[in-house]
């Protein structure tokens, strides 16, 4: 049961067209694809605007997505071929409270793709991609605490981003990762899909999603 999780720095890097498009391209894991959003006081972490993430019970909410418009993210990923979609709110700082609703849907799911950085802390994937663009100057405090662990990055390559606005953002930790180099609006090239079909499929690979030494 392969659980692969999709970070990136900041927000608008690309992280849910990736997850899109490694389920479109790996359809046969017959994914179930899952979205983490935190919020604080009514603003939305992804974006810094007035949201509709807050849960009406004030703690979290856990939501199955069932429009395949492609209208939404987790409604994107159904469109995409994902066999199941859920969105995951909590609060900033409160991602365990719904980690018991996290692990039940895992437990009933043969392959899982996530969209976060948070949830590192609480499960170790099988595989850890990071989405970095060097000319989005923000760089997340969960991004850069679990840098190290990413298996591979995908990097924006553009004339755009040739030249890095990180301020005190090392990333010796990921320089001897493969580095894949993406050209929006094509995140997932035949190399990034060669590779995590690659890993995923490794005969000495087995499900790790467990407690994190870290919690």
């Amino acid at each position: 049961m392969p659980i692969v999780v999709i970070g990136g720095h900041t927000r608008s890097v690309g992280k849910t067209s990736v997850v899109a498009g490694l389920i479109a391209a790996l359809r046969e894991f017959h994914w179930t694809a899952l979205k983490i959003t935190q919020y604080g006081h009514g603003i939305c972490s992804a974006d810094g605007e007035a949201c509709d993430c807050v849960t009406a019970d004030h703690s979290l909410a856990v939501s199955e997505e069932k429009d395949r418009s492609g209208d939404s993210d987790t409604s994107r990923y159904l469109l995409a071929g994902a066999e199941h979609s859920w969105w995951i709110r909590t609060q900033q700082g409160q991602l365990a409270e719904a980690m018991p609703r996290v692990r039940k849907i895992l437990s009933t799911t043969q392959n899982t793709i996530i969209e976060s950085n948070s949830i590192l802390k609480f499960l170790k994937p099988d595989l850890y991609l990071t989405v970095l663009d060097p000319a989005t100057e923000d760089f997340k405090a969960s991004a850069q605490t679990y840098l190290d662990r990413a298996d591979a990055i995908l990097l924006h390559s553009n004339s755009d981003s040739q030249k890095s606005t990180w301020k005190n953002v090392s990333l010796k930790p990921v320089m001897n990762r493969p580095t894949f180099a993406i050209h929006p609006p094509n995140y997932v090239t035949s190399e990034v899909v060669k590779f995590v079909r690659a890993r995923l499929q490794a005969p000495a690979q087995t499900s790790s999603a467990q407690e994190s030494s870290k919690q």
